[in-house]
């Protein structure tokens, strides 16, 4: 990184940038700066960048990634940006995966978590689905490198039916953000990511309960079920899972403020 700084610019510009950036309230001003400026093929692309990044586009759309499970995820504008906190929901699943298993990533997004189970299991059979046709575009730039399938559909709609009752690991970062408390977001999150990955109705929880419901038809006997959520809406979640015949229970991270609820099939329905 320091041979393409001298390049193409001296340590001042560097620092202009970085205080640019913490004056906008970019929390981590210098790390952000290294990234913008590896990413750069010049210094008048750094400096389109960096106001890309002053107007408020999140960092991810203007590189072009984001790094997850020490994975670079492929991210394109109008498609979720994978969080650090998801990380607990992919370590979660990687305990209870077993190699040769059939795993599913419901409302994938960009693919970041199936990729990351794929990158770290290696033999098993993925599938990703999402509803939005740019997620799912995304996806297939991150998925298909590891022998996984990406679906365009609504949840469950979108699977081979060969699927069905055979899913050993089924994983959803469904959108759970209660309708009224959107406007509350980041403005990076409210203005430019796609409402359709964030809104979860009025309690922030109908997708989730639509996956729930059909879980049990779609899991393999012993199959098990991850889903995140946040603290506050943990215990309806689990209620939720336990209603739907489930061994349930709740994992948290309390550094990456990280709640999963996981649930279990029972062996014979």
């Amino acid at each position: 990184m320091d041979k393409k700084i001298n390049v193409f610019f001296d340590n001042q510009t560097v620092k202009s940038i970085a205080n640019k950036l913490r004056n906008a309230g970019c929390i981590y001003a210098e790390d952000e700066t290294q990234l913008l400026i590896l990413e750069a093929q010049s210094l008048e692309d750094l400096l389109k960048k960096v106001q890309m990044r002053l107007a408020g586009l999140p960092l991810e759309y203007i590189i072009g990634w984001a790094h997850f499970c020490d994975l670079r995820i492929v991210v394109e504008q109008e498609v979720f940006v994978p969080r650090q906190r998801t990380e607990f929901l992919v370590h979660q699943a990687k305990t209870l995966a077993c190699s040769g298993d059939i795993v599913v990533d419901l409302c994938c997004g960009s693919g970041a978590i199936g990729a990351a189970l794929a990158a770290d299991l290696g033999d098993i059979f993925l599938y990703c689905s999402d509803i939005d046709p740019i997620a799912v575009q995304c996806a297939r730039r991150n998925i298909t490198k590891f022998g996984g399938h990406v679906f365009e559909g609504d949840l469950y709609k979108a699977l081979p039916q060969s699927i069905k009752g055979h899913i050993n690991i089924l994983v959803a970062n469904v959108p759970y953000v209660p309708t009224e408390s959107i406007e509350l977001l980041p403005s990076e999150a409210r203005l430019y990511e796609p409402n359709v990955a964030l809104d979860g109705g009025d309690d922030g929880l109908n997708i989730l309960r639509r996956v729930v419901d059909e879980a049990s038809y779609w899991l393999s006997p012993g199959g098990h079920l991850l889903i995140e959520t946040s603290e506050m809406q943990a215990p309806k979640t689990f209620e939720i899972f336990a209603n739907a015949g489930l061994s349930t229970k709740v994992v948290r991270d309390v550094e990456l403020d990280a709640t999963v609820v996981i649930g279990v099939n029972p062996a014979f329905n």
